[in-house]
């Protein structure tokens, strides 16, 4: 008796970009191509193009899968409570998927879940209350935040056994009494201590929106008292 063929589910676009977010999740972006993709997937490279018409359209819709994941608190959620939620998890889909902020960068192109994301931010800032002149400001601190720390994680980011050799040679290498502040830095990078209980993320996050309470400007109600915390 014949062995029945496994059903496949039929291809589309939704599964192209998936098996692509995959694959890039994997092996970075300079490791997608059309043969590899085709390749897992189960067709000839050629098929790709009834659902996606070039590299290009599947560069974007990568993008636009990351961007899917952010959460948008809803409504009913105070409007610094639901930006810490946006923000952070912005943030997380960001390290995630480690090539998503270099590729948003280079690909500037607007799509849905990009207008989403900025009309959300905007939004909650403006219902807070803030003028638009401080709403501009105010989304461009948030965005950079999010964008900019990723970036400089990833261009810094190294693991704690090179961390730990990184700060022996400099300690080796270099004077105590000339870089004592350096030397301490350090000793913190290498050390366990109220200084690793809070992400740098999180603690630069809190700065901003409390100094976006503090401004003129704020909405009303938020702003902090003179003389109080």
């Amino acid at each position: 008796m014949a062995v029945r063929a496994e059903r496949r589910a039929p291809l589309n676009r939704d599964r192209v970009l998936h098996a692509a977010l995959a694959l890039v999740d994997e092996g970075g972006v300079e490791s997608l191509s059309m043969r590899k993709l085709g390749q897992a997937l189960g067709v000839e490279a050629m098929s790709l193009y009834y659902h996606v018409a070039n590299k290009d359209e599947i560069l974007d819709g990568l993008v636009d899968l990351v961007w899917s994941e952010i959460e948008l608190p809803p409504a009913e959620e105070d409007w610094e409570t639901a930006i810490r939620t946006f923000a952070t998890s912005a943030y997380g889909a960001l390290t995630r998927h480690p090539w998503a902020c270099n590729l948003y960068m280079s690909r500037p192109s607007l799509s849905a879940p990009r207008m989403r994301y900025m009309e959300y931010l905007l939004g909650r800032l403006r219902d807070a209350g803030f003028s638009p002149d401080m709403t501009y400001l105010a989304y461009h601190a948030i965005d950079s935040h999010i964008l900019g720390f990723t970036l400089w994680l990833q261009g810094h980011s190294i693991d704690e056994k090179r961390a730990a050799q990184l700060g022996a040679t400099v300690m080796h290498q270099f004077p105590r009494d000339d870089y004592p502040r350096i030397f301490e830095h350090i000793e913190q990078h290498l050390t366990e201590g109220s200084h690793k209980n809070v992400r740098t993320f999180d603690f630069k996050l809190a700065l901003i929106l409390d100094g976006l309470k503090r401004i003129p400007g704020a909405p009303s109600g938020q702003r902090h008292e003179e003389g109080k915390a």
